[in-house]
């Protein structure tokens, strides 16, 4: 479930590189014209230079959080403040020995690359044309990799989640139900308008209904007045259509009563005729869903004779045959997908959410139904992604408590992560200087 959150500081420095040369137009005359150190943590330095290249990143990220980032000399200081922490995260994660192979920066420059819709020789140009380097890029991809690490390892055990909030989570997410799919009981008489009624027919029929109403409003009993003027199949059931989630009802009888307490009465008109809806009961659906994705893919691996870059070629020659009508995708995955999958044409049955990796998972929850994507890269090489359905299944007690203390570790690793690195950077020497005059 961490791994998510943890993608967003690799994401947000390989953003950092793509923002390099706007860094360089945006940042104050003053600061750009010349470096200079600015602090030094644990003998490291960070100098004048580096934090104008964070500035715009930061900025960004405020932006993403709805925050408003500060100005001038104030958002300098946020930036060099997020590198001193940065930098004494870095110490630490030397001193307790953590390292990351050339094989994993490797991989993490394939993906920058793939996002950004290049090789990893177009990239290294795009770096170098915006006053960079291809060096430079990767020991920042290293540095954000051994941070990745360094969370990944101190973070998650520093959050502690209660039996008390996980139940208090878990009554949140029920009461919800009453405002997204309650439980609802409508007493319901139908009035039948014929289909080549006349104007003047479809009136009387319209007066009918309107007593109907009127009998129900001055308390007439509803099995008595269902009988009486109800063409609908609940006549002979009291007018009474059952207790059911609302999405087993018409979408038009939800609408029609949601601003309804209950044992008031409505009036609407349907191609049926017209109908008389009483509210009998709503209250939060004793049974609760979880949305699940079946998606289908095929996966290619590269390595030995297959770049990434003609894996992605391949699966987009893929795509654009299978679209038009010239392959079929079940067949292409059982003759090509490197996955476990494969020989069930890459069907990956019936999935929730936080079962995938972020990068293959956000491209999946944005797919409409038979939608293919185009190619995406993760860490375990380049996915073709088609979603052949979606359905809201029932969810177990132990299911919904894990749901619900999943979504409390997310909201709280925010907070522990800031807590955690001050005391990392606390724990640091920093000496702040003052430019040259």
């Amino acid at each position: 479930m961490f791994y998510s959150k943890l993608h967003f500081y690799l994401a947000s420095a390989l953003l950092a590189f793509a923002l390099s040369s706007t860094a360089q137009t945006n940042a104050p005359p003053k600061s750009s014209n010349r470096d200079f150190i600015v602090a030094v943590v644990d003998s490291v330095p960070i100098t004048n230079h580096e934090v104008v290249l964070r500035v715009p990143l930061l900025r960004e990220q405020l932006k993403q959080q709805g925050r408003l980032a500060p100005e001038g000399e104030a958002l300098l200081k946020a930036t060099l403040d997020r590198l001193v922490v940065e930098k004494a995260l870095l110490q630490h994660a030397k001193e307790t020995g953590i390292t990351v192979e050339d094989d994993a920066v490797d991989q993490a420059e394939q993906r920058l690359a793939a996002q950004s819709q290049l090789s990893v020789d177009g990239l290294h140009k795009k770096v170098k044309a915006e006053g960079s380097s291809a060096e430079r890029l990767r020991q920042n991809l290293r540095e954000q990799l051994i941070l990745q690490r360094l969370t990944d390892r101190n973070v998650p055990g520093r959050i502690k989640i209660s039996d008390i909030e996980i139940d208090q989570a878990v009554r949140q997410r029920q009461n919800a139900s009453i405002d997204t799919n309650p439980d609802m009981e409508l007493g319901h008489i139908l009035v039948a308008v014929p289909e080549k009624a006349s104007p003047a027919e479809i009136a009387a029929l319209q007066s009918k209904a309107q007593t109907a109403l009127n009998h129900l409003k001055r308390g007439d009993d509803l099995s008595r007045v269902a009988k009486e003027f109800s063409n609908a199949a609940e006549r002979d059931t009291g007018g009474l259509m059952g207790l059911r989630p609302a999405n087993r009802y018409p979408s038009l009888f939800v609408d029609a009563t949601k601003s309804l307490s209950e044992g008031e009465i409505t009036l609407v008109r349907s191609g049926a005729g017209f109908h008389v809806l009483k509210l009998i009961t709503k209250r939060a659906s004793s049974i609760l869903t979880v949305t699940q994705t079946r998606p289908r893919h095929i996966l290619l691996r590269p390595g030995g004779q297959l770049s990434q870059t003609a894996a992605r070629a391949q699966l987009a020659e893929y795509k654009r045959q299978i679209e038009a009508g010239k392959a079929d995708f079940a067949k292409l995955a059982r003759a090509h997908s490197q996955d476990a999958s494969g020989p069930d044409g890459g069907d990956l049955g019936w999935v929730s959410l936080g079962m995938f990796v972020p990068e293959f998972e956000e491209v999946m929850n944005k797919l409409q139904i038979s939608q293919i994507a185009d190619p995406v890269v993760s860490r375990f090489g380049v996915h073709l992604i088609q979603v052949l359905e979606r359905r809201d299944a029932p969810i177990s007690e132990r299911e919904l408590r894990d749901l619900a203390r999943n979504g409390l570790r997310d909201k709280k690793f925010d907070e522990t992560y800031q807590l955690w690195a001050q005391e990392v950077r606390g724990r640091a020497y920093v000496e702040y200087r003052d430019a040259p005059q």
